[in-house]
């Protein structure tokens, strides 16, 4: 956008503290302005936008702020006002932002560019209600964060007679529970978060044993395969085998990394951590794959991408936009943000390019070929907890294994069922959904 209409925008932005000054531009550079809300790639995104606004040849300047504070509502607020950036992260609701045709397709910008569609393979990462809806593409991946892993401590795991992760959940909770029990006190088998403790790691196992609480081919919310994964689950509490304290998720890192117990979950941000972060030196760790029910593998273990980038359709600028887009998304720059370790590659081109040695633990938790994305499911207007919550609940014993699964059903459904009859949400239908490949499936949207 042009820079007169900025004041708003900016004004919002330094009272946040998230940009720097703006040098006064030449009456023939094109500032192209680019709001993002992570800050854990800004050393590198710094350094690289300011080598693209001293070299670039098209009297493009990229204006780059970070908006960490109630991002999407902020570009909402901005795009009403008429301030919106030109170019966004992709860590909006996308339904929201294409009813409201605040974006820009991308497809012909990229069907017209071999280079690009080369390097990002941007078809193949085309996700429903993500990325994608009704044929459009609307911005595309440049990396991906793995599914949970399991973290563990080798030397504890050793102690009690272990190698490896076993592939079965009881197997699991047993070498838990031994770890535990040769522990006396002194240490645990395993720790959960007080921060969605069910996410990282119970609902993983029942992913990857082909449970899901949205039924695709139906058409509705379904929680009734997680009973087993509930009742097995509930062992870790009710045979006192994990920590006995659920504390936040960087307090339970810190636990792990001293060795207070031996197993935990989470995904490829832990690499950053347990070497960075809080550095593991006191013993070995190891990373390996979640355990499913009967050991086999029956779903998708489901991972998330990351750093896709959208042009706001308020732009006056989108050529330029797609420019800075296509810098961003260039083989150079994909390079070095990858083998910073930023996140994990998404094509198999990247895959192949970079240098693997330079991202360090990360490289344990290269992607599986059963993991990847799901299609996203209808936001519905709940009342009372998410299903999380209450599964957990029921794993800590405050509710019934069966009443709580009733408990979901009911209310997701009703719910469901209301918004679309209000005209809030469609009802998303795959009739030929695969639970091992859940994006390669047709989606249709229901207005019953």
């Amino acid at each position: 956008m042009k820079r007169r209409g900025m004041s708003l925008a900016l004004c919002a932005a330094m009272a946040m503290g998230t940009i720097g000054v703006v040098p006064a531009m030449a009456d023939d550079v094109t500032t192209i302005t680019y709001w993002v809300n992570d800050r854990h790639d800004s050393e590198y995104m710094t350094e690289m936008v300011e080598k693209y606004n001293k070299e670039n040849t098209d009297n493009i300047y990229i204006d780059m702020q970070i908006i960490t504070d109630d991002y999407e509502n902020m570009i909402s607020l901005a795009y009403t006002g008429g301030t919106a950036p030109d170019i966004i992260g992709q860590s909006v609701t996308l339904k929201n932002f294409v009813d409201n045709d605040m974006l820009v397709p991308l497809n012909d910008y990229i069907d017209a560019d071999e280079e690009y569609q080369k390097v990002n393979e941007p078809y193949e990462h085309a996700y429903e209600g993500l990325n994608y809806m009704d044929g459009n593409l609307y911005w595309v991946y440049s990396g991906m964060r793995s599914g949970v892993r399991i973290e563990y401590n080798k030397d504890l795991l050793e102690k009690s007679g272990y190698t490896e992760i076993p592939k079965t959940l009881d197997e699991y909770i047993d070498m838990a529970k031994k770890i535990t029990e040769d522990g006396n006190g002194e240490y645990y088998g395993i720790g959960f978060t007080s921060s969605s403790p069910f996410e990282r790691q119970l609902e993983m196992m029942a992913q990857v044993s082909g449970i899901y609480y949205y039924d695709y081919v139906n058409g509705k919310f379904d929680f009734s395969g997680y009973k087993e994964i509930l009742e097995k689950g509930k062992r870790f509490i009710d045979e006192e085998i994990a920590y006995p304290d659920q504390q936040g998720v960087d307090n339970m890192r810190a636990l792990f990394a001293e060795g207070e117990f031996a197993l935990w979950g989470n995904a490829s941000q832990e690499a950053g951590v347990f070497t960075s972060q809080l550095p593991i030196e006191d013993f070995e760790w190891g990373v390996a794959e979640v355990p499913s029910l009967d050991g086999e593998i029956k779903g998708a273990l489901q991972t998330t991408p990351s750093k896709g980038y959208a042009i706001m359709s308020s732009s006056e600028h989108p050529d330029e936009a797609w420019k800075v887009i296509q810098y961003f998304q260039s083989e150079e720059f994909l390079k070095g943000y990858l083998e910073n370790g930023y996140c994990l590659p998404i094509t198999s081109y990247m895959d192949e390019k970079i240098d693997k040695s330079k991202i360090g633990r990360l490289a344990d938790f290269s992607l599986l070929d059963y993991e990847s994305v799901y299609p996203a499911v209808p936001t519905i207007n709940l009342t009372g907890d998410d299903y999380r919550t209450v599964m957990w609940n029921a794993i800590m014993g405050y509710v019934d294994v069966d009443d709580a699964i009733e408990d979901l059903n009911t209310r997701y459904n009703e719910a469901y069922d209301a918004d679309i009859e209000s005209g809030s949400v469609k009802r998303l239908v795959i009739e030929d959904y695969d639970p091992l490949h859940p994006s390669d499936g047709t989606a249709t949207y229901l207005d019953k």
